[in-house]
């Protein structure tokens, strides 16, 4: 089931036969930086040749254990067979003929089979794009065009990341690095404190920081600030990704819902990285038995092809002709892909497999904290783990040092491993993982932890 066309055992993973970066992988580098803008930050130089299930091969012939899924994204695992196939069926017969001028049948297969998951009431729309900032700029306007132009305001979270383009980065307040030097943004949008339960900004027990969030939204900004008649819509991840994957309290999502519907304002859940299975569930709000009006999707939902997907309440999908479209979004071949990703899942299991896999990293990793104290805090959902380092626990100051430390000692040892927010170690592998190859990694993980560990506690 894991372990696509053969290719590699488990005892052969993770294999290094020459210390990375090879000499292939060096020469590729320097080709990198002369042709390429060098406008994101890449956490070490690995250089992939071919990937199946969840092994990646470099250029100079080391076999990487993924943890990180290609940022959260080949949840069904690296070329999958029926996802192969799939992409070879569909290349063979229709590439693309523009669904917001013409139709084609992949179009409404899909949405008919989505429609069967996404947790919203009343039946659901949708829009196409082509990644997750896309959907968040149409949830925008979407959300903007739902209120007649009288609702101009959007709430977002301090911590959050919607994306890159224009009014996705107004926002994103994930760190200064995405927004600096890019004034004006998007106008209208208030951010407010996330509930963060480690480092909730709100002196109270950190179970009750949702109700502090609530409780500000309340009456710092509808009573002082903006009406919320002139609020459009909360944006919110159910899990913060970039953020440094926190989990809020159980009561928070439950009482947003209830603030939202009392003042008439949508909720848009942004599960471009915690959704389509991710978290154990087809989609992260679930836990929370929350409801959201609009979803937005990316990332995973077309196992490594350019696919975003909009939900939402089918009185809501209804901005007039001509008013938003995507030449290339809903491509018929990402389409196709999408669904099967859809079937994948449900014949192999991987909800509960994310479930059950991730519950086992759980467990061991919080047996760490009784042996490292570097380790601040361990939390997440299935498959969306976040293991937060500090230097000091009473402080908890971050351990950015540190955590880039141990993911390159990872990264040379066959493990690819990547941080989130400013000290938190990310795990989000693919889906189909066995346990067997989940603990090997852990293994290494350990190991280069208790190295951290020692530099600072002896």
């Amino acid at each position: 089931m894991f372990y696509y066309y053969d290719r590699y055992k488990p005892e052969e993973i993770p294999k290094i036969v020459v210390e990375p970066p090879g000499p292939k992988a060096r020469e590729l580098l320097s080709r990198d930086r002369s042709l390429l803008m060098q406008s994101f930050v890449r956490w070490y130089p690995l250089v992939a040749k071919r990937a199946y299930g969840v092994v990646i091969e470099d250029v100079d012939g080391n076999l990487f254990l993924d943890m990180n899924a290609g940022l959260a994204v080949m949840s069904v695992g690296h070329c999958h067979p029926r996802v192969v196939k799939a992409i070879r069926e569909q290349s063979e017969k229709l590439l693309h003929y523009s669904l917001t001028d013409f139709y084609y049948e992949e179009a409404v297969e899909y949405s008919e089979e989505l429609s069967k998951i996404v947790p919203i009431e009343g039946g659901s729309k949708f829009f196409f794009a082509n990644s997750g900032a896309e959907t968040i700029e149409a949830s925008i306007k979407i959300s903007r065009g739902y209120g007649e132009g009288k609702r101009p305001y959007v709430i977002a979270f301090i911590g959050a990341f919607h994306g890159r383009t224009t009014g996705a980065m107004a926002l994103t307040a994930s760190k200064p690095v995405q927004r600096k030097g890019f004034q004006p943004l998007m106008p209208a949008v208030i951010h407010v404190p996330y509930p963060y339960p480690y480092r909730c900004p709100f002196e109270t027990d950190p179970e009750k920081c949702g109700d502090a969030v609530i409780g500000f939204i309340e009456e710092w900004i509808f009573r002082r600030m903006v009406d919320p008649s002139e609020v459009a819509a909360v944006f919110v991840e159910p899990i913060q990704g970039e953020g440094g994957y926190v989990v809020p309290p159980d009561d928070f999502f439950p009482k947003l819902r209830k603030l939202t519907r009392e003042n008439g304002i949508l909720l848009v859940d942004d599960e471009v990285q915690a959704g389509m299975g991710r978290t154990g569930k087809w989609f992260a709000i679930e836990h929370w038995n929350v409801k959201p009006d609009i979803i937005t999707m990316a990332k995973a939902v077309a196992s490594g092809l350019p696919l975003g997907v909009v939900a939402g309440r089918k009185d809501i999908m209804n901005l007039p002709a001509g008013s938003h479209a995507s030449t290339f979004g809903g491509n018929p071949v990402a389409l196709r892909v999408a669904k099967e990703v859809i079937n994948i899942m449900r014949d192999e299991k991987l909800l509960e497999n994310a479930s059950k896999v991730g519950e086992s990293i759980l467990k061991r990793a919080r047996e760490w904290m009784d042996k490292y104290e570097i380790i601040g805090d361990v939390r997440g959902k299935g498959l969306m783990i976040g293991i937060e380092l500090v230097k000091d626990r009473k402080t908890k100051e971050y351990a950015k040092k540190e955590v880039a430390e141990v993911i390159n000692g990872c990264f040379k040892k066959g493990v690819t491993i990547i941080g989130a927010g400013f000290s938190t170690i990310r795990i989000a592998p693919p889906l189909v993982i066995s346990e067997e190859l989940a603990q090997k990694a852990l293994d290494i993980l350990e190991e280069e932890i208790k190295k951290a560990n020692k530099k600072i506690h002896g």
